[in-house]
């Protein structure tokens, strides 16, 4: 039945699902009365570190005593209550969003952050939600599966800016430009490399954590907050040109430059949600990073395991540098890349990774339909140009840089890293699957931890 469902899916045209879905969305705004107007909705969107930027700005107005209440892909978090919302990453269908807009404001939250897809923002799934400030991360290569082409992906993401009346931008990004020209509202940029009205400077990356200091336009946040001496005391003042900049000294347990740009975002819209310093300083130091993000696994050896969510090419470019730079033996990647998704990014992600790790074990991640050993191959092909080459497990015998391994089964990957490769100060970076608690095989979903299938793997692994 399911098989049959999904066939018919396929043969409706995705305007016409688009068209079911704004009148689900009218739908459901009208049997919910516009609970969005009741909220400040802040819609966060970007291929990259969105739910990072979402649980990260939840969390700095919460330690700041706010009431939000925050819709990521993975969980709803209504006033003290937190809901599952399924294995994937999708945003909801309108009539859950609604129903939990509805319950923010029943709780009496002030705040409401979303996130929001691409997807969402091009189905109407967000149709009627009153945004008041949206945020980006960035734009890379994505999706192109279901928007064609960039210029398609750009313009949904730009749907999220036509919305608001504040649109946080990131500077650094390729997007930058385009975007701005297109918001209708007012723009606060933020970024490391390029000028932006809030930057990060002095940067220091350490084993545990990430410091830098903030800057910003005195003009522009007294302007918006109302900031006393006590609040100024704790940065410093300096000039550049005419105009006079505050600056800050941040501390983080996030880790990599990615995710300052991460921070930033979170930053710039809290100050002007009139957050103070303090609170700023003190929220981003106690913010722990979210499931499956750059998280580490206690593995009780002599060797490392973290597992992370990234799974883009444009992720991989960023994530997999700075875990190269903290790996103090051999890097060895584990991952693979979803079936019926964007295909001409796996042979990228192949040869990006040949760039960084020493090994690579290619495994499955959400095959769907598709053969997983197809989906391998394809990736196989980009890391091969990085003159890797493939060992067969059957004729293994001893781990050397440059080695490549096509293991179907993710649980048997795992522990094929783990239990044969790993040696004295490596690290087994895991990534695609992250917080997901499922793997999807065929038309259904099975149950899948990362986590524990680490520890799995450590169960059986013999030092001796």
């Amino acid at each position: 039945m399911q098989k049959l469902i999904l066939k018919l899916k396929s043969l409706i045209p995705q305007r016409l699902r688009n068209f079911y879905h704004l009148l689900i969305a009218i739908g459901a705004n009208l049997y919910y009365r516009n609970p969005s107007r009741k909220l400040f909705v802040i819609g966060v969107t970007g291929t990259d570190g969105k739910t990072t930027t979402v649980n990260l700005i939840y969390h700095l107005l919460k330690t700041a005593g706010k009431k939000v209440s925050l819709i990521s892909t993975v969980k709803a978090i209504i006033g003290e209550e937190e809901y599952h919302l399924g294995f994937h990453v999708t945003t909801p269908d309108p009539r859950e969003i609604q129903k939990f807009i509805s319950l923010a404001a029943l709780a009496g939250s002030e705040y409401l952050i979303l996130e929001t897809t691409s997807h969402a923002l091009d189905q109407f799934r967000v149709w009627g939600v009153n945004f008041r400030m949206g945020v980006l991360t960035n734009i890379t290569s994505e999706h192109l599966d279901y928007h064609k082409n960039y210029e398609n992906y750009l313009q949904s993401k730009a749907k999220l800016f036509k919305k608001t009346a504040l649109a946080i931008l990131n500077a650094d990004d390729p997007s930058f430009a385009k975007l701005k020209s297109e918001v209708k509202g007012r723009v606060l940029s933020y970024g490391i490399k390029k000028s932006a009205d809030v930057m990060a400077i002095h940067i220091r990356h350490e084993a545990l954590e990430t410091r830098f200091d903030v800057t910003f336009s005195q003009a522009e946040v007294l302007a918006a907050n109302q900031w006393g001496q006590e609040d100024l005391k704790y940065g410093n003042e300096f000039e550049l040109g005419d105009e006079k900049y505050l600056e800050y000294p941040i501390r983080s347990n996030l880790l990599g430059e990615f995710n300052i740009n991460n921070i930033l975002a979170a930053i710039a819209c809290v100050l002007k949600l009139n957050l103070s310093p303090q609170e700023i300083m003190e929220g981003i130091q106690s913010f722990m990073p979210p499931q499956g993000r750059m998280e580490r696994v206690e593995t009780g050896r002599d060797f490392e395991v973290m597992i992370d969510f990234a799974h883009t090419p444009g992720a991989f470019e960023k994530v997999l540098p700075f875990v190269k730079s903290i790996t103090r033996g051999r890097l060895v990647h584990v991952f693979g890349a979803a079936g019926l998704r964007d295909f001409a990014k796996r042979p990228k992600m192949g040869a990006i990774s040949a760039q960084y790790a020493d090994l690579i074990v290619l495994t499955a991640e959400d095959p769907r339909t598709e053969d997983v050993n197809q989906i391998m191959s394809e990736i196989a092909s980009g890391a091969k140009k990085g003159q890797f080459k493939e060992v067969s497990v059957a004729a293994f015998e001893k781990s050397e840089k440059g080695q490549l391994f096509l293991i179907p089964d993710r649980q048997d990957a795992i522990e094929f890293a783990v239990r044969k490769l790993a040696q004295r100060d490596d690290l087994i970076f895991i990534s695609g699957k992250g917080h997901e608690t499922s793997m999807c095989l065929g038309h259904q979903e099975f149950p899948w931890s990362e986590r524990k299938a680490v520890v799995e793997a450590l169960k059986e692994r013999k030092d001796f």
